[in-house]
């Protein structure tokens, strides 16, 4: 199918993309990669009258400073793949970058655009989680940030407003000894997620300080089982304490029985991945 009929605009600022948002409302759709907007819209399930074309407005870089990883929103996949400083320093981010569907998504498609769009199956949502990161959010009224965990509200649904852009992904910087992974079951190389969990834990003297996860295809959004973090806050790293902690994962998810599996077999993968993650992330705090 084809799109419905539209009106295309390729602004030359930010400040002039945001304009076209606030005088077309509703009737307007952000373009950032089109990885996702653009099968939509062919299937028909959105039909904005306004297409803004953002893919050129810079915002695409990778840097730390003030004690935080900032990304701007219009990263490519790909340049997140090729990081070396997520490679070096985020390894759940670097981990989770080249799971992303195939290599054309990834040169095109954004991370701006992956939250804002909040498909459940999406790998970024989970690992944001995992990490505690916040997005900024611009519009012609000013500017604001919000915690991940309340950008994400529900299927497809953001906390995003209709005049606004996200223009800015931030991630705390790793204190002391930390380490990470994301593990992604798919039915083929690039597909979406069957099931995914991220995982990110850092020490203090030998024991837990943190822990953060983010589940990926198992919920109406990406899933942070809070009760699996809390339950290992403090607590000795032992195989006891990520069984525990998976086991509570695995419950804190709402899987459905489809093609890909049963709702029972995609829990037991939440809880072997949880604990899998963990062991990982222990390994690489360890190192550090």
């Amino acid at each position: 199918m084809l799109p419905s009929r539209f009106e295309y605009h390729r602004p030359e600022s930010l400040e002039e993309a945001l304009h076209l948002l606030a005088e077309h409302g509703d009737e307007a759709k952000v373009l950032a990669g089109g990885q996702s907007l653009i099968p939509v819209m062919k299937l028909r399930l959105a039909a904005p009258a306004h297409l803004v074309d953002i893919g050129r407005l810079g915002m695409d870089s990778i840097a730390e400073g003030d004690g935080r990883l900032a990304i701007g929103a219009l990263a490519r996949h790909r340049d997140l793949e090729r990081s070396d400083l997520l490679k070096a320093r985020y390894p759940v981010m670097a981990a989770a970058a080249p799971l992303i569907s195939d290599p054309v998504v990834r040169n095109l498609g954004t991370i701006g655009g992956s939250l804002c769009h909040a498909d459940p199956a999406g790998d970024w949502g989970s690992v944001m989680l995992a990490l505690q990161a916040s997005v900024v959010l611009r519009s012609g009224r000013g500017e604001r940030e919000l915690p991940i965990t309340e950008f994400l509200e529900d299927t497809f649904t953001t906390a995003l407003e209709p005049d606004e852009i996200l223009t800015e992904v931030r991630v705390p910087q790793p204190a002391g000894s930390s380490g990470g992974t994301y593990l992604k079951m798919e039915r083929k190389v690039g597909d979406f997620a069957t099931v995914a969990a991220a995982v990110h834990l850092s020490l203090s003297d030998g024991t837990i300080e943190r822990v953060g996860i983010g589940l990926t295809a198992v919920g109406s959004k990406n899933l942070q089982p809070t009760d699996a973090e809390a339950s290992l806050a403090g607590a000795e790293p032992t195989e006891a304490a990520f069984a525990e902690a998976g086991r509570l994962a695995a419950e804190a998810s709402s899987p459905v029985t489809d093609v890909r599996g049963s709702a029972e077999y995609k829990r037991h993968v939440v809880d072997v991945y949880v604990r899998r993650g963990l062991a990982r992330a222990l390994d690489m705090a360890r190192a550090a």
